[in-house]
């Protein structure tokens, strides 16, 4: 059976069952309180492991999390990434690994959610304009200064990881994968043979609604939640894999946290691991 810890960078441990907290609703009012009870009540969980970004509100779902979360309960990581910013003549969202800015929104980063240190940081995107060289060069300053503790990426293809790994050790990678979405087996591949967390986000995409019937049936023949069948397999695929699934919702919430208990029997991994894929 899997081991329900990882030690990103061989070192910082953390449970594999993660949350993201990209759907939590910034603005004041109810939705905000709810969204604070939300990140409260997944730490009370027992979640270690918190996914958020400078993109998500242009940091404030950092400081959403800082509110609800701060100070900070001993072993609790909040990562957060940076590389996409509004920039342009109309100001819209877009990439931007201009180590100017990457640094910048690393300090923006620090100030939101009251750290001296991130302890781990993700490069959202690589920017294609700005050689990689640039961009991760920029954030190995960040880490010699102190300021970030260790590094990952986010979509990113064997090729890029390969060529980024030649510049810095990345300790983990943030791409699009789930149950029915494995375009991206073969960097998942990679992350296994170098021990490096692959975190991936939509990992219950195609199950929440219960949409896929085998993972419907699978679902009832166990007693639980599709999305929940959906989480457990991403748990018994790879001892790599850490799943983030976002909600707004405590019970959502509680339903993704119990996966991490769901055991599937080789039969179910077998029907599972033959279902069509639908990137």
């Amino acid at each position: 059976m899997a081991s329900n810890v990882f030690h990103i960078g061989g070192d910082l441990t953390v449970r594999r069952l993660g949350f993201g907290a990209m759907r939590l609703p910034t603005e004041p009012g109810p939705a905000r309180e709810a969204s604070l009870a939300v990140a409260r009540r997944a730490v009370e969980l027992g979640v270690t492991l918190i996914d958020t970004a400078h993109l998500y509100g242009g940091g404030a779902n950092e400081e959403l999390l800082a509110e609800a979360l701060y100070p900070y309960a001993d072993g609790l990581l909040i990562t957060t990434k940076v590389g996409v910013a509004r920039s342009g003549p109309s100001s819209e969202w877009r990439l931007d690994g201009r180590p100017d800015v990457l640094r910048l929104q690393v300090e923006h980063a620090l100030r939101r959610l009251r750290v001296d240190r991130l302890e781990l940081l993700q490069l959202h995107r690589i920017d294609p304009e700005v050689p990689l060289t640039d961009q991760l060069g920029a954030l190995r300053e960040l880490q010699s200064e102190g300021k970030i503790g260790r590094i990952g990426l986010s979509e990113v293809t064997v090729a890029e990881l390969d060529e980024a790994r030649q510049i810095i050790d990345v300790v983990s990678v943030q791409n699009r994968y789930s149950l029915v979405d494995r375009e991206h087996e073969p960097v998942l591949a990679a992350c296994e043979a170098a021990d490096i967390a692959f975190l991936p986000w939509r990992p219950v995409a195609g199950a929440a609604s219960g949409a896929t019937a085998e993972i419907a049936a699978v679902a009832a023949e166990l007693g639980a939640a599709p999305a929940q069948v959906s989480l457990a397999w991403l748990l018994d695929h790879s001892p790599v894999i850490l799943p983030i699934p976002g909600t707004a919702r405590i019970d959502h919430l509680e339903e993704n946290v119990a996966a991490e208990r769901l055991r599937l029997t080789p039969a179910h991994r077998e029907r599972l691991d033959r279902l069509p894929q639908h990137p």
